[in-house]
This record gives C-alpha cells, sequence and structure tokens, in this order.
C-alpha cells in the first residue's frame, strides 16, 4: 500500500496566462435521444455575479519577499471533504493542498505520475478509426506529465487518474491506496486496461465511471468495490460516440454528462449508457463540475441539466478542470500554468 503523505514545502514561478473565450450553447432537452437546440454566443450571454480573486496566496522567497507559484500545467483542482483545495500539476510536488484563502497546507505525490507526455498526433498522421492522441515517454516526457485529473467521492476518498500510465488510483482518508483500476504503464481497452483515461465520477449509489480517454473512446463503468460492470461509446460523431470523452460528472439521478471535446458537444446518458440527449456548439470544453444545487459548469459556462445556458463566468476561462464548493465559489485549472478563483457575490 502507498502512501501520500510527503510534506516537503515548495517554492515556485508563476507563468503569464491568457484568457481563451470558450463557444457556449444552449440543448433543449429532449425526453428521449435528441440534438441541442439554438446556441448563444459569449456576446450575448448573460455574465454571472462572480468576483475573480487572485489565488493562492504568494510564497515567499529566500529574500524574505513576495515569490511566485511555479504550478507547470495545472490539469486539474477539487475541494476536499474538509473544505480545502487540491491543485494537481505536471511537476515537482504535483498534488499541493491550500486552505480556502490560499494559504499552503502542504505538497505531496512525487514519482506517482508518469513521465508520459500526452499530445495530439500531426493532422498528416489521422485515420478516421484511431486517436488522435499519443503519449511520449523516457527523456522526451516530463515529471509528473499523467497527472490528468483529481476528484474525491462522497465518502471523501481521494482519486487521481495517470493518463498516460493508464491507471486510476483511489486513496483513502487515511492517505494510503485503498483501490486501482486499470494495469500501471500497460494500456488496453477491455475489462483490466485502459488506454490513457481522463477523468472519474460517482454515481450515487456509488458507483464509478471511468472515461478512456486520449487512447480509446469509451466510458467504462464499475461497481463501487472495483469491479468491472460494463462499458459504452466507440469513436465517431454520432450519437453514443465519442472523439475525445474528457470529462465526466454525474447528477443526483444517475444520469452522465460526458464532455466530448473534439466533437465540440456534452453527450448525456442514463446509468447503464443509453444515449439521452446531446448539447451540442458548446466549443472544445475540456473541464466539467456539478454544483449541490444541480447545475453544471461546462468550462466558464453554467448551464441547467437540460442543457439551458444560466450564464458564464467574467472572462469566460476554458479550464482544462473545474471545482465547485458547496456555496457556489469556482476554481479554475488552466494548463498554461494558473489556478483562477472566482467567488460568488
Amino acid at each position: 500500500m502507498r502512501r501520500l503523505m510527503s510534506e516537503s514545502p515548495a517554492r515556485f514561478f508563476l507563468l503569464l496566462w491568457t484568457l481563451v473565450a470558450a463557444c457556449a450553447a444552449s440543448g433543449s432537452h429532449t425526453a428521449a435521444a435528441g440534438q441541442g437546440g439554438a446556441n448563444r454566443s459569449g456576446a450575448d450571454m448573460p455574465t454571472l455575479p462572480y468576483k475573480h480573486v487572485e489565488w493562492p496566496s504568494p510564497p515567499t522567497s529566500a529574500a524574505g519577499v513576495p515569490g511566485a507559484w511555479n504550478f507547470i500545467q495545472v490539469a486539474s483542482v477539487a475541494i476536499t471533504p474538509k473544505g480545502t483545495v487540491l491543485v494537481l500539476h505536471r511537476g515537482a510536488h504535483p498534488i499541493i493542498e491550500y486552505d480556502s484563502r490560499g494559504a499552503l497546507v502542504r505538497s505531496w505525490g512525487d514519482g506517482l505520475f508518469s513521465e508520459g507526455k500526452v499530445a495530439a498526433i500531426p493532422e498528416k498522421y489521422w485515420t478516421a478509426d484511431k486517436s488522435h492522441y499519443s503519449a511520449t515517454y523516457g527523456a522526451a516526457g516530463c515529471a509528473s506529465c499523467g497527472a490528468h485529473s483529481v476528484r474525491f467521492d462522497a465518502q471523501g476518498n481521494l482519486w487521481l487518474v495517470d493518463a498516460p500510465g493508464h491507471i486510476v488510483y483511489k486513496f483513502g482518508p487515511d492517505g494510503k491506496e485503498a483501490m486501482h483500476l486499470g494495469t500501471k504503464d500497460v494500456s488496453g481497452t477491455d475489462a483490466g486496461h485502459f488506454n490513457m483515461p481522463t477523468d472519474v465520477a460517482f454515481g450515487p449509489s456509488g458507483d464509478i465511471y471511468v472515461t478512456d480517454g486520449y487512447g480509446s473512446a469509451r466510458v467504462v463503468k464499475f461497481s463501487r468495490d472495483g469491479k468491472f460492470v460494463l462499458q459504452w461509446g466507440s469513436r465517431g460523431k454520432g450519437n453514443g460516440e465519442f472523439g475525445l470523452p474528457h470529462n465526466l460528472v454525474i447528477d443526483a439521478q444517475g444520469r452522465v454528462y460526458v464532455t466530448d471535446r473534439d466533437n465540440q458537444r456534452i453527450e448525456v446518458f442514463d446509468a447503464s449508457g443509453k444515449f439521452l440527449n446531446q448539447w451540442t456548439g458548446t466549443g472544445g470544453v475540456s473541464g466539467l463540475a456539478i454544483t449541490k444545487d444541480q447545475r453544471i459548469w461546462t468550462g466558464g459556462v453554467l448551464r441547467q441539466l437540460d442543457g439551458t445556458v444560466v450564464g458564464q463566468l467574467p472572462g469566460n476561462p476554458a479550464g482544462h478542470g473545474m471545482a465547485v464548493t458547496d456555496a457556489g465559489d469556482v476554481y479554475v485549472a488552466l494548463l498554461n500554468g494558473v489556478v483562477q478563483k472566482f467567488v460568488k457575490q
């Protein structure tokens, strides 16, 4: 059993960031399979009452003055059961915990993630039946490049997704590894293997869902104790198919919402993988987060469960990962090395 308890202090340098506007759309819900309706651009979408605040607090440099955090690429962010915030980034100390005000609590995770680097295959090599992504390993990779997603389940267990490592870890509240899904460093598309998984989510009864992902094009469902139940999806653009299933969330009724990033849509399924609906024209959304009151952040755009747009965050940031507190504050993980915090007003 592995223990995630290293608490070495870290000094970091902040990279400049640029906001990337994302297109947003609303989908008209149908009782069975259907397609989203009229789209709305960012220009005519209402901006919600949120304030962007600087976060986290700067570290102190060796000169005793404020320094900056070197997050490299921030892949994901999650709210812990005690209300602190975990930042998952691709560098030394890949898991960093802060309190809600931005003060450092601890960091850990060196050596946990693969050094493989996922990237797009050049377009001239694309084929319709194969993934447009691959990973480079060894000296061409980078430290903790496998870090892709961090989530907590309802029981307070920590889940970490290592995309090029082809594995999903579960750690108990005591910090010990309690389970893993997939086979480390071995790719595949059967019940015991993944091909670059991207995210993990949990149904109302504790069932586990994994988007798989960069190399595959499916969603895999497991029982709460890790036994394979079923899978669905294939590569394509039709209903129930995926270009890149990147993130997923599950509502209180057990419906599964998957961002099909390369096809620029959100697909909705029942708990058995039956296609129900799609929200088209959303843009290439990466991050999803579901709120306590059952709304879904699709990147910087908040939607009702039928796909209707509620509004957008100031600047409509295009995050790789998202997290939302019970009070409604939103954290956005950006691959250019920044975490943005938006406080609900």
